[in-house]
């Protein structure tokens, strides 16, 4: 975690969390291209994150969020392509 007095510093990070699963499940669930834009939605919202935090991050923790954004890319494709 990168602490910090931005915008979301003051939400509880169960709530993220939360949130972060409620849109990945729908998107799964819903599945075709609305399922897709929803984890698209996702994927850009991780993408921001990590490109905002990337100077503060260890390499570990960039390889393992590449690695996550890497997974969720390719599950929102295979929603497209199925």
């Amino acid at each position: 975690m990168v602490p910090g007095d931005g915008p979301l510093a003051r939400v509880p990070p169960v709530a993220v969390f939360a949130v972060v699963a409620v849109v990945f499940a729908a998107g799964v669930i819903i599945g075709g291209f609305a399922g897709a834009v929803l984890l698209g939605a996702l994927a850009i919202a991780v993408a921001v994150l990590l490109a905002t935090t990337w100077p503060r991050l260890t390499s570990a923790e960039r390889l393992v969020r590449i690695l996550v954004l890497a997974i969720l890319v390719a599950i929102t494709v295979g929603l497209v392509v199925r």
